[in-house]
């Protein structure tokens, strides 16, 4: 066993901020090489998985999927920087926070807009299903007059 491979797998999980199941997990799915063994078979360690694994935790904090930072580390793996490969997949997932981000404006949207309409003392009950008053059309699940 190499003289660098001295943290146990919950001394590894604790520096990185994962919990030991983490670490075993990343290891049956192949995002962390099978690490060395004590003659008593544990697992030990040393910096460079404690690299992988902030790898690892800096893509998923990015919102990367497990699979593209295995393909990242596929790539780090050879010595090449993976950046040319991050880049489409850092792209794809601004689009897809962009596209969240206009959901959530239309929700606030909505919810400002029910929020100013109450309390209200002529405040009829609604239709069964929506929050509409009966004598509004509702359209997609939304009151035509009150934009609800």
């Amino acid at each position: 066993m190499g003289e660098s491979a001295t943290l146990t797998i919950s001394g590894l999980a604790r520096e990185a901020g994962l919990r030991p199941d983490t670490v075993r997990y990343y290891e049956r799915v192949g995002l962390m090489p099978t690490p060395e063994r004590t003659t008593g078979e544990h697992r030990r360690y040393g910096e460079p998985a404690l690299d992988r694994l902030r790898f690892i935790r800096g893509a998923q904090r990015l919102g990367l999927r497990l699979a593209d930072i295995a393909d990242l580390l596929a790539v780090r793996d050879t010595g090449a920087c993976p950046c040319e490969p991050a880049a489409p997949l850092l792209r794809g997932r601004i689009a897809e926070i962009d596209t969240e981000l206009a959901r959530l404006t239309r929700l606030r949207a909505d919810l400002v807009a029910m929020a100013d309409q109450l309390p209200s003392a002529t405040c009829p009950d609604p239709s069964p299903g929506t929050w509409c008053p009966p004598d509004h059309r509702v359209t997609g699940g939304r009151c035509d007059a009150c934009s609800i």
